[in-house]
């Protein structure tokens, strides 16, 4: 089955002025620690704007990271509705087996309803904690750490929180979160490709780990917008809608000291509040922010540090643009922003693609430890048929990839990437590999004349690994395939 495009309009016919969208643009093209990957803007039900930066493009999974958790949300929502999940029950009820083990009162009087707003009583984030008291149970480890707090008293962003929240989806339903969520979400929506990281028991993490397109996040955005309703046919209660979308639990003073308002409105059921409507986030930038008052949903991925940085962009570039519809007179700035959307690039690695040597060289890391990326033990750099190559050794492990200079090579075996770079001097190999179904740009840097190199992560991953790890787990998406 095919995914229905979703409706298609001008900026100016839904009243979005195609100016605030380059302003836009320019602020995030320019800022030197944002690298946006997409972006999608929709206004009264019509995509009005979309573009994605070379080598990224549309049909591509991208890892949501913690934006996964409003997609676990909605599927706690559709569990809610058919009867497997109650939120005022006690957590320990729906894993019996544990009822020996957990006795601490606050453990045992932690509700559905708390994990799913991050308000389970703890102080801190308990995954490392979870996992050293049981690897193989997370949910039995998170259950062991005596709350800090009663429960529903206090909000911390805690991963096991989620965790147990999708644990009982999947424990009631007999399925995975992607199998659960496919005829009752992705499939109504049209969503295609989404594919989830699992914990080693077979279980979706839930709290972050999903690939999905940005398409499949707009879309999720405007269920919410539209209160559950997709194309005439009601897909989520409208009850979840309010309840998912409301905060539940202050988070005034979260990363105090730091400057995030966006990160001070309040937590829903796996949702942000926001200074304007809520949202779905994901580290490094991948947002669904829900607009209600504007009726507009955006979608982003990206990598930066910056994310309040990047809502700031928004509010002051895209919401002002949000106006009574239509505008008229604006053919010339619509057509003029979709010249722009539809060439949008990454700059490439300004480098020679001839080399500044003649011969193949083997780089070891310098001082003998790459510390960013520790499975990394080698890099080579070879010619062949009048093509050079580089060669990311990790043990046994090779990662062949062409250096083209200043330009962008893409390969999708073994792993999706591009890469970019050659020589910037006679001695220095300096190349940028995306990985390009997360947010991660991988810096490598070599001087044959010391024999070393050294790697540089612009955005750390969250899931430390060999590079291997750093794509769309391989059960991949068959629309002819029914669970």
């Amino acid at each position: 089955m095919s995914a229905r495009p979703l409706p298609v309009s001008t900026p100016g016919e839904q009243g979005v002025d195609a100016r605030g969208i380059q302003a836009f643009l320019d602020a995030v093209e320019t800022a030197p620690n944002i690298e946006p990957h997409s972006l999608m803007i929709l206004r009264h039900g019509r995509l009005v704007a979309s573009g994605w930066w070379a080598p990224y493009t549309a049909d591509r999974p991208h890892l949501l990271y913690s934006l996964s958790k409003s997609f676990t949300s909605t599927a706690a929502g559709l569990a809610v509705a058919e009867g497997l999940l109650d939120l005022d029950a006690p957590v320990i009820s729906y894993f019996p087996e544990f009822e020996a083990d957990i006795t601490a009162p606050s453990s045992r009087g932690m509700l559905v309803r708390h994990v799913a707003s991050m308000a389970s009583g703890h102080l801190a984030e308990t995954w490392t904690e979870a996992l050293a008291h049981d690897r193989a149970e997370p949910v039995r480890g998170f259950l062991l750490i005596p709350p800090d707090r009663d429960p529903g008293t206090v909000f911390a962003y805690n991963q096991p929180a989620t965790y147990t929240l999708a644990a009982i989806v999947q424990r009631q339903s007999g399925q995975s979160l992607t199998q659960y969520l496919r005829p009752r979400l992705f499939d109504p929506l049209g969503i295609g490709e989404a594919v989830w990281v699992q914990h080693p028991r077979g279980r979706d993490l839930g709290f972050t780990g999903l690939h999905a397109a940005t398409d499949a996040v707009a879309r999720l955005g405007q269920l919410y917008l539209q209160d559950g309703v997709w194309e005439g046919r009601r897909v989520l209660p409208s009850s979840w809608v309010a309840q998912a979308t409301r905060p539940h639990i202050a988070t005034v003073g979260f990363r105090a000291g730091d400057p995030v308002p966006d990160w001070q409105q309040g937590y829903g059921y796996q949702f942000w509040g926001s200074r304007h409507g809520y949202r779905g986030d994901g580290a490094y930038g991948q947002f669904c922010v829900v607009l209600p008052e504007h009726d507009a949903v955006i979608a982003t991925t990206a990598a930066t540090e910056q994310m309040q940085q990047l809502l700031d962009a928004m509010w002051g570039h895209l919401l002002p643009a949000l106006g009574p519809a239509p505008l008229t007179g604006r053919d010339d700035e619509d057509k003029a922003l979709q010249h722009r959307l539809e060439r949008l690039a990454l700059p490439p690695v300004a480098a020679d693609a001839a080399p500044g040597l003649r011969s193949a060289i083997r780089l070891t890391p310098q001082g003998g430890h790459c510390p960013e990326q520790p499975t990394l033990t080698a890099v080579e750099v070879a010619h062949e048929d009048g093509t050079w190559s580089m060669t990311l050794v990790e043990g046994e492990d090779r990662l062949v990839l062409r250096l083209p200079g200043s330009a962008w090579a893409v390969e999708e075996d073994p792993l999706p990437t591009a890469t970019s770079g050659g020589w910037t001097t006679p001695d220095t190999l300096s190349a940028d590999v995306l990985f390009l179904e997360t947010p991660h740009r991988l810096t490598i840097t070599g001087t044959p004349g010391t024999g070393t190199f050294t790697a540089h992560w612009h955005t750390t991953p969250l899931h430390v690994g060999p590079l291997s790890r750093h794509r769309a787990p391989r059960a991949r998406y068959d629309p002819n395939e029914r669970p």
